[in-house]
């Protein structure tokens, strides 16, 4: 099974699962094409936009567990 870590680039999830967009534009994360999410990790991403990484990783992870 996939699975997302904080220290992963934006990008790289994006990548593994196109889907994963959605827990990003929930978090107000709209550029999800702009040069941030290709050097930003999930968790300076969720810090930024005031979310826990913990709680951001924990959704996505489960929506990929989903899927498999």
């Amino acid at each position: 099974m996939k699975q997302v870590t904080k220290d992963m680039i934006i990008m790289d999830v994006l990548q593994l699962d196109p889907g994963t967009a959605e827990f990003f534009f929930e978090i107000g994360m709209h550029c999800l094409g702009c040069p941030s999410a290709s050097g930003e990790s999930v968790e300076q991403a969720a810090l930024v936009h005031g979310v826990d990484p913990d709680v951001l990783i924990e959704k996505i992870n489960a929506y990929l567990a989903a899927k498999a």
